[in-house]
């Protein structure tokens, strides 16, 4: 499965389609709490607990990758 999913314990989840990133890294860069790396030119979330659920990783991502089940 080319979607990676990364779940906090407070219930948020963060897929990531590893077949539609580019990586662009527009998630990293407009992430405030930085939730996102790039690990061989594709986006990851290891640091998802941190996320505040502003949703600008889904807008910025160019290739509509990041499904956030809070946006």
């Amino acid at each position: 499965m080319a979607v990676k999913k990364y779940e906090s314990g407070s219930g948020i989840v963060i897929g990531i389609d590893h077949e539609k990133c580019v990586g662009s890294g527009e998630c990293v860069s407009v992430c405030p709490v930085s939730v996102f790396e790039l690990v061989d030119n594709k986006s990851t979330a290891p640091n998802v607990e941190a996320c505040i659920e502003c949703c600008a990783c889904v807008s910025a991502c160019p290739t509509g990758a990041i499904d956030h089940s809070s946006c």
